[in-house]
């Protein structure tokens, strides 16, 4: 199975860029994970033409042919980093390869809640018409102090997390597996999704 982590923040230390490379390792003999970065992408700025700008485009790639994707997102005032909302928001208005892609939502912080409110943001924010992605129910992985959860070989250093994040992992597999032969059985539906425009639906959703 082939995974895509996303690192959730564009700062050169984060603790959710330790985490993805501890479950990209941890997990090697079950899923080939590649960790990619978001801190290097432009800011969204709504071009007339929504053509993705080339490193979008690569990571929106990227997605598409992954079987699945994990987000690490920190948080900032209760909710995610303005760069991973401007990746997303990239994302859905141009390539839109979220629509119908299991992701599975963790996160790491300095404090004891391990970013939960912004995981509840970001599930929010990933069942927009444009976004639909599908997203692991019932199941939080939250680390929080996270700035003494990883040892100098980069393993957890909490068994318990250890523990709670196999059974995850488990789920999200298997979660993967069960999301995609769906999907596959109503192609239609993923391609619809894909022509959604707030122009023709009630609301709206850029300026």
């Amino acid at each position: 199975m082939k995974l895509v982590g996303i690192v959730g923040t564009n700062s050169d230390r984060s603790t959710n860029r330790q985490l993805l490379q501890f479950i990209q390792s941890h997990f090697s003999q079950q899923a080939e994970i590649e960790i990619c970065e978001i801190k290097d992408l432009p800011a969204f700025n709504e071009p007339e033409d929504k053509t993705a700008p080339a490193g979008i485009q690569a990571l929106s790639d990227k997605i598409t042919q992954a079987d699945g994707v994990i987000i690490s997102t920190p948080e900032y005032d209760h909710a995610i980093p303005a760069a991973l909302k401007s990746v997303i928001e990239w994302l859905s208005y141009t390539t839109r390869p979220l629509i119908d892609k299991p992701v599975m939502i963790v996160g790491a912080s300095h404090g004891s809640l391990g970013s939960s409110r912004a995981q509840a943001h970001l599930r929010q924010i990933l069942d927009a018409p444009e976004l639909k992605a599908r997203i692991m129910p019932s199941a939080e992985f939250l680390l929080g102090r996270s700035l003494q959860a990883f040892d100098e070989e980069g393993q957890l250093a909490y068994p318990d997390k250890v523990k709670e994040l196999e059974e995850c992992f488990d789920e999200f597999l298997l979660f993967v597996e069960i999301t995609n032969q769906l999907v596959k059985d109503h192609r239609f539906k993923t391609e619809q999704n894909r022509q959604f425009s707030w122009e023709t639906a009630n609301g709206g959703n850029h300026e």
